[in-house]
């Protein structure tokens, strides 16, 4: 086990970008305090061969520049927050509008897009690194100075664990995830549409035209988005719209310590299963990527990867029948995520 830090490049601000590499095991993860993103996930196929699983660019001129949120955190509200706005304590709250009308993963300069403190370490002798950034109050319009911690937690099992703490001294929403884009052939190795998922969810949120959930939690029985048995991603993918990009709620009988989801790849036999103390998750299919080059001149095109984004439902600052996302100066935001790799003949 080990932990290693390298010059990743400079910004234009002029801010040293630094890599973190933690290896344990067979497996190795690297991530970059710029977004406090993910960037690669080197994982063993049943023949040994060790593969780069994630999505994303192989130099930092990529994550600063636009992209379709690779491997980052996301926040202070990861998903849609309808029309830009919500009511807290009889007080309206106007956000950015990223996205259409609406608002999408903490605006137009998310946390995805700060500089983050790092500090790596060790975790019960397992490789680790934390990020921190204070967020301040009224940053792209949320009330409240937020204090977030996020790190990340390497074993020689291959499981990668994400805890998420944040305090506030003013109530505000908080909705962090992960963006990480998966294939478990290997990134650039085509579509996810073979993969075969298996998610302990009984309920999906359907939602409008621009994503915004609709009325309350369906039962996925006799629709596309029945994962309840393992199918492969692709067999319903166009009875759902020709792309997943839903909300799922997670059945609470599998939640942390239990595996809700549990993905296999058949060419490589690579797994993953995913475990969390969040009450849903969105599960999309990489609908709008379009081309984009990836590493190693990798094209990624529609369907490249698949994220399991652990969350809070979406909109649910305006939804009071939701369960609520919103953090009060008396308590701490504690969440935490695992995504277990393995093999699976």
């Amino acid at each position: 086990m080990s932990i290693t830090k390298k010059y990743f490049g400079t910004l234009a601000s002029g801010e040293d970008v630094s890599l973190y590499i933690l290896e344990a095991g067979d497996c190795r993860a690297t991530f970059i305090d710029y977004g406090a993103t993910w960037t690669t996930m080197f994982t063993p196929d049943r023949s040994g061969n060790r593969q780069d699983i994630l999505l994303g660019f192989a130099t930092l001129a990529g994550y600063a520049s636009k992209h379709p949120f690779f491997g980052s955190t996301v926040g202070r509200f990861a998903n849609r927050i309808a029309n830009a706005r919500f009511m807290l304590n009889g007080r309206e709250y106007p956000l950015w509008a990223n996205n259409g009308r609406n608002h999408l993963h903490g605006g137009r300069r998310g946390f995805d897009k700060h500089m983050w403190k790092a500090e790596a370490g060790a975790m019960q002798g397992n490789p680790s690194v934390i990020f921190h950034r204070i967020s301040p109050d009224g940053e792209e319009g949320y009330p409240g100075t937020l204090d977030i911690q996020v790190q990340f937690t390497l074993d020689a099992s291959g499981a990668l664990e994400i805890s998420y703490k944040a305090r506030t001294d003013a109530p505000t929403p908080v909705n962090l995830t992960n963006h990480a884009y998966f294939n478990l052939a290997g990134e650039g190795a085509g579509t996810i549409l073979k993969h075969e998922l298996e998610m302990a969810c009984s309920f999906y949120l359907p939602v409008t035209e621009d994503l915004i959930p609709e009325g309350l939690p369906r039962h996925v029985d006799g629709t596309p988005f029945d994962f309840r048995t393992r199918k492969s991603i692709g067999r319903d993918i166009a009875s759902a719209g020709g792309g997943y990009d839903h909300c799922f709620v997670i059945d609470k009988k599998a939640l942390m310590p239990d595996n809700f989801a549990h993905v296999w790849e058949p060419t490589s036999g690579r797994a993953l299963s995913v475990a969390t103390t969040m009450p849903a998750v969105q599960f999309y299919t990489g609908n709008n990527l379009n081309g984009i080059t990836g590493k190693r001149g990798s094209l990624y095109e529609r369907y490249a990867g698949f994220c399991l984004e652990t969350e809070f439902y979406p909109d649910s600052p305006n939804r009071p029948e939701f369960p609520s996302a919103i953090l009060h100066p008396d308590s701490t935001w504690e969440q935490r995520t695992v995504y277990a790799f393995g093999v699976e003949t």
